[in-house]
């Protein structure tokens, strides 16, 4: 029997398996596995991605239609971390891995172009040319060696009609080459002072290399109080691995973290000690899509990005970094869910690779296994310098008037810091000026018509403005309910908070980092050196400001509302909060001057909130560990969340009864808690009820997620189900 080479294809859709397509002999020498490809599907032709070539029975087999790429996008070794997420996260794997691509790349080819740049070489012909321009940019080009156009173009503004002349003449050679498009190549290498290591630092650092040695997987926690070093650890550990001709990936929580990281390690790594690329979705297409084709290309030694970094096509690597480990903004929320965190685990689990998780105030979950001894756990007490921790104020808002959204004691100390021309950081975690309008006559708020959610007032654009659907209408001027005037903002924003601040110190240089402030490119950089520039006096911010920044003016902390995150109804409230007052807590002191926080709460005694204070980790986490086995909560117990939805309410829920009776008999070790509507009830227009799944050990989870695909089939037309494998959150 004559075989043929056939294609397993994961197409870009909802479809769970792979499936196989035959190669035809004018595709057999351009089809390479990690190449995407266009595939009949139906009476439809679809992309999907090549994930192997074997040799087989073509009988019944439907023929690729076309291959879309010049070179692989992903290496084969690729393809088993994305079968093993894709099996891990219940996801259809043509899914994972157009998540996994960087946009532009996840569809059909043609979508983001290649720019090429003109490049001009001197030849052997002596002589000169007659023209005086053509004499200047031939002198440019001799003596500079191999010029890009618009390198000389910063020397002479019109050169074309000289280049063409000098290529006539052959004088100049003109070839076409690639131009990378990094927008980070264009700002400017600070030269770095490498401090030596402290003692904690070195002892540290030994134990990295020699698990770096050992060529062998090997995670540790990396528990260092902010302004300890960690980053310093990272850099040195880094450049152990890059010796040993192996790579590095770096991950970090938010997008607005990656420039002043991306600058120290350029700093460290500049001068072609080795090439740094950059992946995160604040970038433009164009500048991904050169990033990852550089990275797949093998051009690449480190890779910065934010979470979907974690699929960069490195290979040979030595080491990944995750920092702030403990963030939430890990976790993907949509589509594919999954967690950057464990992804990074997985992929240096499958590579034989060290894993440095780095923070100030590690996951519960995290700590927990490297109490057990399932990982190691490096510590770094104290800050470099011998510099000491800020002093931490719980200030009770009891004693504050109701309505007042500054204490006493936080105004006067933002005074006496102004006054002293040093720098503050406001922290209110929530953005827009205030959280609802509310007629003060008859009791009426304006609601999202497509979310279950009062709509957030932003006085600046004069609108109401739903945060999850983006649904936007204007204030109205007279209560539609009952005609009356006084229509009033209740609550407090940034953007309220902005707005009385430069009321109370007219001559302070306020200024806001929120969602609505950054959302233009290269704005929260312009903050940032701004900061640094202290040409802010007092920056008024969402949890964006409490992550990773290393201001050295700021000596003064502030917490207008600490309460917002420890009433969440999540069981890891507690645990966000005291993570987002100790990270916002070590923005104060890290220059010469000593450090001062003031933490705003009408819940003083709450252990979250005095550990915090305390800069006491190994207590909360006395307290949150028992508080959580008591429950059966994460780590002692494993969670997946089911949310069911759709625009017809009562169908969603007949469909979420079924599916929750099929589950309890399916597999008794599993807890089945609900269904029950979802905290937001109503999201962009459909209904969310939850069914939460829970279980001692993963084992009795996984086999009752196998039998997901089966009873999927019984939920109907117009209902949707996401699974959420190690929810977050259950919003």
């Amino acid at each position: 029997m004559s075989t043929s080479l056939i294609a397993t294809v994961a197409v870009a859709a909802p479809i769970e398996k792979t499936l196989s397509y035959l190669v035809p002999d004018s595709l057999r020498e351009t089809a390479v596995v990690g190449m995407r490809l266009q595939v009949p599907l139906g009476r439809r032709r679809v992309v999907g991605y090549l994930l192997a070539l074997t040799e087989g029975d073509p009988a019944g087999l439907k023929a690729i239609s076309e291959v879309l790429d010049a070179a692989p996008l992903f290496a084969a070794e690729m393809v088993p971390f994305f079968t093993r997420a894709a099996e891990y996260y219940c996801h259809p794997i043509g899914e994972v891995v157009r998540t996994a691509l960087p946009a532009g790349l996840s569809g059909r080819g043609g979508s983001v172009s290649i720019l090429r740049e003109k490049i001009y070489t001197a030849t052997d012909l002596a002589g000169e040319p007659a023209g005086a321009l053509q004499k200047e940019v031939l002198a440019l080009v001799r003596q500079s060696g191999p010029l890009a156009l618009s390198e000389l173009r910063r020397s002479v503004a019109t050169p074309y009609g000289a280049l063409r002349r000098l290529v006539e003449l052959a004088y100049l050679t003109e070839t076409e080459e690639e131009r990378l498009r990094d927008p980070f190549l264009s700002l400017p290498v600070t030269v770095e002072v490498v401090p030596e290591p402290t003692t904690e630092q070195a002892l540290v650092l030994g134990e990295i290399e020699t698990a770096l040695e050992s060529r062998s997987f090997a995670p540790f926690v990396l528990h260092g109080v902010t302004g300890s070093g960690k980053t310093e650890v990272y850099l040195r550990a880094i450049e152990t691995a890059l010796a040993q001709g192996r790579r590095a990936l770096v991950l970090v929580p938010e997008i607005a973290l990656t420039p002043q990281l991306v600058a120290r390690f350029r700093s460290r790594f500049d001068g072609g000690r080795a090439t740094i690329a950059v992946l995160h979705s604040g970038l433009s297409d164009g500048e991904r899509y050169d990033a990852w084709r550089a990275i797949a290309r093998g051009e690449v030694e480190i890779v910065i990005g934010a979470r979907s970094a974690v699929f960069a096509p490195l290979q040979d690597l030595g080491i990944i970094v995750i920092d702030e480990e403990h963030e939430a903004s890990y976790k993907q929320g949509e589509g594919f869910r999954y967690h950057a965190r464990d992804l990074a685990l997985l992929r240096a689990q499958m590579a034989g690779a060290v894993v440095l998780l780095g923070s100030a105030t590690p996951a519960v979950t995290t700590f927990h296994r490297a109490q057990s001894g399932q990982t190691g756990l490096l510590a770094l007490s104290g800050r470099v310098l011998e510099r000491p921790l800020p002093q931490v104020e719980l200030v009770d808002m009891k004693a504050t008037p109701f309505g007042e959204y500054l204490s006493e004691p936080l105004a006067e100390a933002l005074q006496l810091t102004l006054e002293r021309g040093e720098q503050s950081l406001l922290l209110l975690n929530r953005r827009g000026f205030a959280p609802y309008l509310l007629c003060s006559d008859c009791g009426t708020t304006f609601r999202c018509p497509n979310c279950e959610i009062t709509l957030t007032f932003h006085q600046e654009r004069r609108q109401l403005r739903c945060h999850y659907c983006d649904f936007i209408q204007a204030p109205p001027e007279l209560c539609p309910n009952c005609n009356g005037g006084n229509v009033l903002p209740e609550g407090v924003g940034t953007e309220r908070l902005e707005t009385e601040l430069a009321e109370r110190f007219p001559d302070a240089r306020i200024a806001r980092m929120d969602r609505d402030t950054t959302t233009r490119k290269g704005a929260h950089q312009q903050l940032m050196e701004q900061m640094s520039r202290r040409e802010i006096d007092i920056l008024v911010g969402t949890q964006m400001i409490a992550k990773g920044h290393d201001f050295h003016g700021v000596t003064l902390v502030g917490v207008v509302n600490a309460d917002s995150t420890l009433n969440f109804p999540d069981f890891r409230s507690a645990e966000r909060t005291f993570s987002l007052l100790t990270q916002v807590a070590g923005r104060a002191g890290r220059g010469e001057l000593e450090g001062r926080v003031l933490i705003q709460t009408y819940s003083p005694d709450h252990y979250a909130l005095t550990c915090a204070a305390q800069h006491d980790y190994q207590e909360f986490y006395r307290q949150e560990i028992a508080f959580r086995e008591v429950l059966d909560y994460p780590p002692f117990g494993h969670l997946v969340n089911l949310v069911l939805s759709g625009n017809d309410g009562q169908k969603v829920a007949r469909a979420a009864e079924a599916l929750t009776t099929a589950l309890q008999n399916a597999v008794g070790e599993v807890e089945v808690l609900g269904p029950a509507p979802c905290p937001l009830a109503r999201l962009r227009g459909k209904t969310r009820v939850q069914i939460l799944l829970k279980a001692p050990t993963r084992l009795p989870l996984r086999r009752l997620l196998l039998r997901l695909p089966q009873l999927r089939k019984q939920i109907p037309a117009g209902v949707g189900l996401t699974v959420d494998v190690d929810p977050v959150d259950m919003l």
